[in-house]
């Protein structure tokens, strides 16, 4: 069966027409790539710059004054080995208890079909319709004196780690992994005498591993691009985020030393995204097809 094209194998077997559409699909890509990178190389090279070039109108492609030390000045400046360990410790901690809750409660509505389990999944999903800003003020208010235990969790991790756990696409991208694994398999390790943790822990978790990935890369790139709520919830300098961190001392850093900093944060979750860009797209269409 053949796979239907915009333009047919005919058309392209003809000398100028395979011409016309390798010079088309060269500029279609330059034009993507300059869209998408151009942003990325006028920050990696502003960095470079003194403070003058910086702002010159128009912008210079290649640094005149070729100058590495703002980066080294950014780091120093602003601490940044500081943030970025708060960032870590946050990001990696939220991880920590997604894999854990997340998990769990896909797994439930998955595999143990509680009572209302549908119900359930469909009030997660239409939190997915009310917009992020509009949860800001019950949620500060939920952190700044928590119900039950009227505890103050302003500038602490849980102020961030709680509410990172309450993440309904994550419960659904496991919930549809986990109903492509096979009933059959499952069926067999329960009449072995494997309690529902145990198939869980030995068999459904070590298929799930190209979904476990992809939601752990969501949940660390979630935590470090995040601004608002670190902004509000981590007053004290001393335990700020990356991204709010460089905002409250941008105020008196030269602009070249401030683009450098930014750059510095951008780079880990760039890498991140270069090293396993494969695995996410496998994550994501992993639970597409069932058997």
């Amino acid at each position: 069966m053949s796979t239907r094209t915009l333009i047919s194998p005919a058309q392209l077997a003809r000398p100028r027409a395979r011409a016309v559409y390798r010079i088309v699909f060269g500029l279609v890509v330059t034009g993507f790539t300059l869209v998408f990178l151009g942003p990325l190389y006028w920050m990696i090279s502003s960095g470079f710059k003194d403070s003058q070039e910086v702002v010159r109108t128009p912008p210079t492609w290649l640094p005149k004054t070729f100058a590495p030390e703002n980066y080294s000045r950014a780091w120093e400046i602003m601490d940044l080995s500081t943030l970025l360990f708060n960032t870590l410790y946050y990001a990696f901690g939220a991880l920590a208890f997604q894999l854990v809750l997340d998990v769990a409660a896909a797994y439930a509505l998955s595999k143990l079909r509680p009572v209302l389990g549908k119900a359930i999944l469909g009030m997660m999903l239409a939190t997915l319709m009310i917009p992020a800003t509009v949860l800001v003020v019950p949620q500060y208010l939920t952190v700044l004196d928590v119900p039950v235990v009227e505890r103050n969790l302003l500038d602490t991790p849980w102020a961030i780690w709680l509410p990172s756990v309450t993440n309904a696409f994550t419960i659904f991208l496991l919930k549809r992994f986990f109903d492509s694994i096979p009933q059959e398999i499952l069926d067999a390790a329960a009449m072995d005498g494997a309690s529902p943790v145990r198939i869980l822990r030995s068999i459904v978790l070590p298929i799930s591993r190209p979904i476990l990935g992809v939601v752990s890369i969501f949940a660390v790139v979630g935590i470090w691009k995040d601004f608002l709520w670190p902004m509000l919830t981590l007053p004290d300098p001393s335990k700020q985020t990356l991204n709010v961190g460089i905002y409250s001392l941008s105020s008196g850093v030269p602009v070249n030393v401030l683009i450098a900093a930014l750059t510095i944060a951008s780079l880990p979750t760039l890498v991140l995204f270069l090293v396993f860009q494969r695995n996410i797209m496998s994550g994501l269409t992993a639970g597409g097809l069932k058997g």
